[in-house]
């Protein structure tokens, strides 16, 4: 089975897509397998990997090339439903896959909250469809011999996301410098733990072979931090920068207190990024990561520096990543 990482926090505007997709990008150039799995119904993930034209394709073509179309089978209706299909994988580059992102995605949101109470009582068809973005994710890992899956999820508590958590092994929190974020750990370290006991239960009741572990495991947290702004002082950023590390320890791992080391000396902070506001849309434009722009693509003179500094910050991030996961070796080795 391959690793899943799951990002995800129910906070919007955190950079969690912008994450997934340099961070993919990044272990790909240190010689691991990659696949990317977009699981938010809005599909940003898919937007940054491919152009308009080719996610029209893949949108209107009559199968849905895209993970709604590989489980759209299963929540055909009683009677005449049918199973998980073959996902499709559009490769980026080799040892780079995606599995498209799909707005219809958010079609499946009422079937998987019903199934989840009917999966308590032990139904099967309902254990079945709450794993079915699991199967969606390990049948195409398999196909693309990928040695890590990262999911980039919406940043709601709905029952697609919970669907989609069933199928990680490790959770990833990407944070932003500000008091939405503080206070979004309060809801999402209980709801994590909530989903994750009810998980457990359910798989345990139904005492069959097949069905995903669920983990759900807190692998750490990531901070972007936002840019500076005039109506804003910068002290405003240093307390949050301060207080999340706190935060998460108290809400995400359970631990009493309220005493953290800062972010910098946090063995669960994966890392401080730069917003890198400057050539984000540079990089979305070039459907490149930030840390590979060129001059081609309008990276001269200061922003040449961002790029080449952004390169050696998330080498870091995917190292630590790897190491939070259990996968250090396949750098190191």
């Amino acid at each position: 089975m391959t690793p899943v990482v799951a990002f995800f926090n129910s906070r919007g505007r955190v950079g969690t897509t912008t994450l997934v997709y340099n961070t993919s990008w990044m272990l790909r150039r240190q010689g691991i397998n990659v696949l990317t799995v977009d699981l938010d119904p809005q599909a940003d993930l898919t937007s940054a990997f491919l152009d308009d034209r080719l996610i029209e394709e893949l949108w209107l073509d009559g199968d849905h090339r895209t993970v709604f179309g590989a489980v759209a089978p299963l929540f055909g209706g009683a009677g005449d439903a049918g199973e998980v299909a073959d996902p499709y994988v559009r490769e980026v580059e080799p040892g780079l896959g995606l599995v498209p992102g799909d707005l219809s995605l958010a079609g499946i949101e009422e079937p998987l909250a019903t199934a989840w109470h009917q999966a308590d009582h032990g139904d099967a068809r309902a254990l079945q469809m709450l794993a079915a973005l699991d199967s969606v994710v390990q049948q195409a890992a398999a196909a693309v011999q990928a040695d890590i899956a990262l999911l980039d999820l919406g940043p709601n508590l709905t029952a697609v996301s919970r669907a989609a958590l069933v199928a990680a092994d490790h959770v990833v929190v990407p944070l932003a410098t500000d008091l939405g974020s503080f206070q979004s750990l309060a809801s999402l370290g209980p709801v994590l733990r909530t989903w994750r006991q009810g998980w457990v239960d359910r798989r345990v009741r139904a005492d069959g072979p097949g069905l995903p572990e669920g983990r759900m495991q807190p692998a750490g947290y990531i901070v972007l931090q936002r840019p500076v702004r005039v109506d804003r002082a910068v002290g405003d950023y240093d307390r949050w920068l301060k207080g999340l590390p706190a935060g998460y320890h108290r809400s995400v791992l359970g631990e009493a207190g309220t005493g953290a080391p800062p972010a910098a000396e946090d063995p669960r902070c994966l890392g401080v990024m730069k917003h890198y506001h400057g050539i984000g849309p540079m990089a979305h434009d070039a459907r490149r990561p930030i840390f590979l722009l060129r001059s081609a693509d309008g990276a001269v003179g200061a922003h040449q520096q961002a790029v080449q500094n952004a390169y050696g910050h998330f080498a870091d991030l995917a190292r630590r990543i790897l190491d939070a996961v259990g996968l250090g070796e396949l750098v190191r080795g």
